[in-house]
C-alpha cells in the first residue's frame, strides 16, 4: 500500500489533515514566505482553504469527517506544494493582503508588498493632501491600487501593467471588490499609455531583484513570473528609466512611493545626491522610498 493510499484510510477529520500537512511540511525544508512564515501555518492554510473554510473556524468542528474526494484533494496539494514548491496561494487562487481576499494566479506576484503599512496609515505625513487620483504601475493582481481605492474612498485609480494576463486578473479583484466605478485597468509598457495623464499619488512595487539575488531565491520564487521580479544584473533597469519619466506624471504636490527591496543599497550608489526618505516600515521589510516632485525633479536636474 503507497503512502497516499495509507493516509486516505487512516485520516478521517480537518484535525487529523492539519496535524499531517506539519509533518510533511517539517520535513521538506520548504521556504515560507508568500502568506505564511512557518510550517504550521501553511499547513492550517492549506487544509482550510483546500476545504473552502474560513480560519476562524469554531475548533470545536475540527474534528468533522472529510470525504474521500476532499481528502484526495487535500493530499494532491500537499505533494504539489512540497514537489513543485509551488507557493500556496497559486494552489488556492487566493492571497490575503492588508485584510482583505484578492485573486492570484501564476502570472500575478503574490502581493505581499510592505507598503502595506504605509496605506493603513493613508501615507501620512508624507501626503499632503487627499489623493484625487492614484497609480499604481505594475499592478499585478491590483492589491495595492485597490487597497488604496478602499482607503480612499472618493479617488480615482488607475492600475496598470505591461502583462495583459497580470491585467485579467487585477479586473476580477476589482469586480470582487466592487470598486469598478473608480478604479480601471489601462495596458501600459511603464508610461507609455499615459500620455496626459497626472496623479495625486504613484505608488510601484516593479521589478527590482537583481541576477545573483534571484538565482539564489528558494525554488518557491523561481515559480512567480520572472517578468515581475528581475530588471537586468542590478535589479535596476526599471528604476533608472521610471525616475526618468515619472515627475511628467505627478502633480504639484503629489508623492511617489516606490518599492526596491535589497536593491536600496544599488539605487543609492546609483543616485548619491538624491533624498531618498527610506520609510521604517511598522509590518516589516525594507526597501521602500518617498520621494516629491521637486525631488524628482532635481534629481533629473543633477543627472543632466
Amino acid at each position: 500500500m503507497s503512502s497516499r493510499q495509507s493516509a486516505v484510510r487512516d485520516l478521517n477529520t480537518i484535525k487529523d489533515f492539519i496535524r499531517y500537512s506539519y509533518s510533511r511540511f517539517q520535513q521538506a525544508d520548504l521556504f515560507y514566505g508568500h502568506g505564511t512564515d512557518n510550517p504550521w501555518d501553511e499547513a492550517v492554510h492549506l487544509v482550510m482553504g483546500g476545504l473552502s473554510l474560513p480560519l476562524d473556524f469554531d475548533r470545536d468542528m475540527l474534528d468533522c469527517a472529510i470525504t474521500y474526494n476532499e481528502k484526495k484533494r487535500l493530499l494532491k496539494l500537499i505533494d504539489t506544494r512540497i514537489k513543485k514548491r509551488e507557493p500556496l496561494p497559486y494552489l488556492l487562487g487566493e492571497a490575503w493582503f492588508m485584510g482583505l481576499p484578492f485573486k492570484v494566479t501564476k502570472d500575478t506576484l503574490i502581493p505581499r508588498s510592505p507598503i502595506i503599512s504605509l496605506l493603513e496609515s493613508e501615507f501620512s505625513p508624507w501626503l499632503n493632501q487627499y489623493p484625487a487620483s492614484i497609480l499604481d504601475m505594475c499592478t499585478g493582481s491590483g492589491c495595492l491600487g485597490i487597497a488604496a481605492a478602499l482607503v480612499f474612498d472618493d479617488a480615482m485609480v488607475d492600475l496598470t501593467d505591461i502583462s495583459d494576463a497580470a491585467l485579467k486578473v487585477a479586473n476580477e479583484n476589482i469586480a470582487l471588490h466592487q470598486v469598478e466605478e473608480r478604479v480601471q485597468t489601462i495596458h501600459s509598457d511603464m508610461f507609455a499609455a499615459l500620455t496626459g495623464k497626472k496623479y495625486d499619488l504613484i505608488i510601484c512595487n516593479p521589478p527590482y531583484v537583481d541576477q545573483q539575488d534571484f538565482q539564489q531565491a528558494p525554488a518557491e520564487f523561481h515559480n512567480e513570473p520572472q517578468l515581475a521580479l528581475t530588471s537586468g544584473e542590478d535589479g535596476l533597469h526599471f528604476t533608472h528609466q521610471f525616475l526618468a519619466q515619472v515627475a511628467d506624471y505627478m502633480n504639484d504636490d503629489a508623492i511617489l512611493v516606490y518599492e526596491v527591496g535589497n536593491t536600496e543599497v544599488a539605487l543609492q550608489a546609483a543616485y548619491p545626491d538624491t533624498p531618498f526618505m527610506w520609510v521604517e516600515l511598522e509590518q516589516g521589510g525594507n526597501g521602500v522610498f518617498i520621494l516629491t516632485k521637486e525631488q524628482l525633479n532635481q534629481l533629473l536636474h543633477e543627472q543632466q
